[in-house]
């Protein structure tokens, strides 16, 4: 069932004004006639000129307006310069009430650019469909100022244009949430390596669960890859790294790693390399991403270690990686965990619980509950020693100094950190990136 109705108007011009008047009149007459008496959000988006205010852009469309009583509290006028903004406010808008089931009222003529705008603005979380605009016999002067391009594939010179009026329009956005904020361990020496730890501060995402510096995107979430990168690009200009070379692991819970330069696997939670300006990357909200750094050989790499990632060995099999491609010496690995769900809050199944109970005793809490608490860091850190690295070189949550402890627990604490166990599905993402200094 549709949950909300989008009526385009943003590219249509009118010698007499009443002419989009009647037909915004007709529209919604048709919408308020098919729907039950829960009527559909119905959101117009039309065009704010230049020069114009927003104000007298909506008062001239109040006359088509008038009338529609069903729809008079679910209904919106969005009027804005651009269509990516005009768009991802209505975007907005459906977010705040949880609308994914979205009927698309527009001319024939600007579907397939229409198309393009959502693909980039939207995930696979929403449902979209068409209906062209039944234009009135009377209304020969309304025309639409893009290409006509219906039915054919939009020029690269088009698409290239939409991606950068999005971009502009991105980049515009003011940050949320505060200033962007960076961890960094006192443990990696900055005069090589540049790296850190980021919070959940200072990104344009605003889903709540999202807010602000989402820094992944999928199908199953509703901030699109163009906000992913925005905040990406964001925090590469505080943080001082490249953007353009910047490689994140391909998640797949387990302990493959790939070597930058090398074939890239299909999947993998460890990533090294000793190439100079190329920033490697993991993600985490709740899972641990650690970073590796050797000062003396000049490599370094990160993983993502998850309970299943721990338990097979991701943080080791990264270790072993840097020894065997870079000649790396195992006293001089440095290891840093971040932020990661502690064990205060992390619970497992017994089954799973008796994998980290072997490990070390110390790693379960309440063994005998039908669902302990894991320490996955503590799991991590005897895994690291036991194949031979120092245990000054790793910097945990055993760090007694509160000034250089980074690795937090993300679950307690939301106003810092994003957590997939206590935020649900919709669960935003962190990451712990490094590269080395040119």
């Amino acid at each position: 069932m549709v949950e909300a109705v989008l009526i385009d108007l943003f590219s249509l011009t009118a010698n007499l004004q009443s002419n989009i008047q009647g037909l915004l009149h007709n529209t919604l007459e048709a919408i308020e006639k098919c729907s039950s008496i829960h009527a559909p959000f119905v959101y117009v988006m039309c065009c704010q000129r230049q020069g114009s205010e927003r104000k007298g852009e909506q008062e001239s469309l109040l006359p088509a307006l008038r009338g529609f009583q069903s729809l008079k509290r679910r209904l919106e006028v969005v009027c804005a310069q651009t269509t990516a903004a005009a768009l991802y406010t209505i975007k907005q808008r459906l977010d705040e009430k949880d609308l994914s089931i979205i009927k698309v009222i527009l001319p024939t003529l600007r579907k397939d650019l229409m198309k393009v705008y959502i693909d980039h603005l939207f995930t696979a979380v929403y449902q979209f469909e068409f209906e062209d605009l039944q234009m009135a016999p009377d209304s020969e002067s309304l025309q639409i100022s893009e290409h006509q391009h219906e039915g054919q594939m939009l020029p690269s010179q088009d698409m290239a244009l939409i991606q950068s009026e999005i971009q502009m329009y991105l980049e515009s956005l003011p940050s949320l949430k505060g200033e962007l904020t960076i961890l960094r361990s006192s443990l990696i020496p900055d005069d090589v390596f540049l790296h850190g730890f980021t919070t959940r501060t200072g990104g344009i995402s605003y889903i709540p669960t999202l807010s602000s510096c989402n820094l992944f995107s999928s199908s199953k979430r509703r901030d699109p890859q163009v906000v992913v990168k925005e905040n990406l690009r964001r925090l590469a200009n505080a943080a001082g790294f490249n953007p353009e070379a910047f490689h994140r692991v391909k998640v797949d819970h387990a302990n493959a790693v790939c070597i930058m330069g090398k074939t890239e696997p299909d999947d993998y939670d460890g990533i090294v390399t000793d190439q100079k300006g190329v920033t490697l990357a993991a993600p985490g909200a709740d899972c641990i991403p650690v970073l590796f750094a050797d000062p003396v050989r000049r490599a370094c790499g990160a993983a993502h270690s998850g309970w299943k990632g721990t338990l097979l060995g991701v943080s080791m099999a990264t270790v072993n990686a840097m020894v065997s491609e870079y000649g790396c010496n195992m006293k001089d690995i440095l290891v840093v965990l971040g932020p990661s769900v502690g064990p205060c809050c992390y619970k497992l199944p017994h089954e799973s619980a008796k994998e980290f109970h072997r490990i070390d005793p110390k790693c379960v809490r309440l063994f005998d509950s039908a669902n302990p608490y894991i320490d996955i860091r503590r799991a991590t850190r005897i895994l690291l020693e036991r194949g031979g690295i120092l245990p000054e070189n790793i910097q945990d949550d055993s760090i007694t100094d509160k000034n250089q402890n980074i690795t937090f627990c993300t679950a307690c604490h939301p106003d810092k950190f994003y957590s997939h166990f206590r935020d649900g599905t919709n669960f935003g993402t962190q990451i712990g990136f490094i590269s080395i200094k040119d």
